[in-house]
């Protein structure tokens, strides 16, 4: 019963992503994935000023996960009787954003853009992009932490908004992938200050 069970439900998700990619939806994302290319394609090849190429650079190794972790070390060390529930909620935030993007990003199979960049020339972790993981997880810590400490909002914000354009910036992302991925984020940190505030 348990393996029917499971292989009935993965049956039914498939014909769900099936029907996504080719009903409606599927036609609606076609038009935007061919504006989205356009856009990705004007954006690899501005070459911006050397202070924000460095500012997008240093965004995006930031999100790879140092930033968050020294936000929590922070807060461990210098925050009030809150900061065990804040911490908790930012980990359990962002470690509910990772398993949630990777299901998408195999549930989607959204390729990242393949536009030649002309001055970033970092490499991505996989070969899918919708939504971006690297928004989710900054939205949801930034949000986790910053409904505890409202003090700290506005720079966690700042954070986690130069993180998403990072990764457009850089090439890896499409538009759609970082919206998506920082309304996913910040509705998993908000649901997680909720659950632990």
């Amino acid at each position: 019963m348990g393996g029917a069970y499971k292989g009935s439900m993965a049956m039914a998700a498939q014909g769900l992503v099936n029907w996504w990619r080719r009903g409606t939806p599927g036609i609606m994302l076609h038009q935007i994935s061919i504006r989205e290319h356009s856009l990705m394609r004007r954006i690899n090849g501005w070459r911006p000023p050397r202070w924000i190429r460095w500012w997008m650079l240093i965004a995006t190794r930031c999100g790879d996960g140092w930033l968050w972790v020294a936000m929590g070390l922070a807060i461990l060390a210098f925050g009030d009787e809150r900061r065990w529930a804040a911490v908790a909620a930012a980990g359990v935030a962002a470690a509910a954003g990772i398993v949630l993007f990777k299901f998408l990003k195999h549930a989607t199979g959204r390729t990242r853009p393949v536009a030649p960049h002309c001055w970033a020339k970092l490499l991505p972790p996989d070969r899918f992009s919708f939504p971006s993981g690297h928004s989710i997880t900054a939205f949801a810590v930034a949000l986790a932490l910053g409904l505890f400490y409202p003090s700290l909002l506005l720079g966690l914000l700042f954070c986690a908004i130069s993180v998403a354009v990072s990764r457009i910036m850089l090439g890896l992302h499409f538009l759609s992938d970082v919206i998506a991925g920082s309304a996913i984020g910040s509705l998993l940190g908000y649901a997680a200050f909720a659950l632990f505030g």
